[in-house]
């Protein structure tokens, strides 16, 4: 990387210097992102893997919503590295994982921005739909997102916080980060479900053409965008060979989409913020 350019991350102090910052250089912030991560964990290493996959995810959330007032929770916590970094940590992020030093995982006395804390997996969902009701019952305007990763999604708790979710209709936005892999590759019945979505060409067609439609009423208000989110959610189940298992749950279900467009993502994350109730984003 031209050392020239090497300087965005370094003025990134907190997320809301990370939201000063123009649209355009989202993509110079998650280049010197993965950079900075590789370079650390080669010299004391850590769960590299999880976190590279997740950094256009990790900018992008920060970017669009207010955290830390709303509230980000990681399922798995290894993906917390970009996050750590984004929030106040990079200065002391070489100490991640050593004696006394910052933890590896997301860790509610560590940070504000660690809204909950995880070491494995499974338990995102259940306490985002805490949150997100505690958030209600107190009149707060809070969004609350859980990001889970596909292996953890396999869990009987995750399941139980989909069914939750899905009857409470509290406005919660799961991310699925659909890498087909966990410790080891995916097996079993929903690795299998969740290749059929994203490698269906007639969904895929579809779904490209009500994220253009979306995008070209973005201007006349969030009613519109709503109807057109309603409009793909109701073509669903007649497009795929079987029903959407997460439609099903009564989660309005966006995707997939290409999760390392950081353009993308902020744009689709922005019209997710306005659509009420239980959302996931493949």
């Amino acid at each position: 990387m031209d050392e020239t350019r090497d300087k965005v991350l370094d003025k990134i102090n907190s997320p809301a210097d990370l939201r000063n910052l123009d649209i355009t250089d989202l993509p110079v912030v998650c280049e010197e992102l993965r950079k900075f991560i590789i370079d650390k964990v080669s010299v004391n290493p850590g769960h590299l893997g999880a976190s590279l996959g997740v950094v256009e995810l990790t900018v992008a959330l920060h970017y669009v919503f207010n955290t830390p007032y709303d509230l980000l929770v990681w399922d798995v916590g290894h993906q917390a590295y970009g996050h750590k970094i984004l929030t106040g940590r990079r200065d002391k992020f070489h100490t991640n994982r050593t004696y006394k030093g910052i933890s590896g995982f997301p860790k509610m006395s560590e940070s504000e921005y660690d809204a909950f804390g995880t070491g494995h997996s499974s338990t995102s969902i259940s306490a985002a739909l805490g949150m997100a009701v505690a958030s209600k019952q107190k009149g707060e305007d809070r969004q609350v997102v859980a990001v889970i990763g596909d292996g953890a999604m396999t869990a009987g708790e995750a399941f139980e916080g989909l069914n939750h979710a899905g009857i409470a209709k509290s406005d919660i936005l799961v991310i699925l980060n659909d890498n087909n892999i966990a410790i080891d590759p995916n097996v079993g019945a929903l690795k299998e479900y969740l290749i059929d979505i994203t490698t269906s060409r007639a969904y895929n067609r579809f779904r490209n053409k009500v994220w253009n439609f979306m995008g070209r009423f973005s201007k006349i208000g969030p009613d519109a965008r709503t109807l057109a989110a309603q409009l793909e959610a109701g073509f669903k189940s007649t497009i795929l060979d079987k029903s959407n298992l997460f439609e099903g749950l009564n989660f309005r279900y966006f995707g997939p989409i290409d999760g390392h467009d950081i353009l993308h993502l902020t744009s689709v994350l922005s019209d997710l913020k306005r659509i009420p109730g239980p959302k996931l984003l493949h």
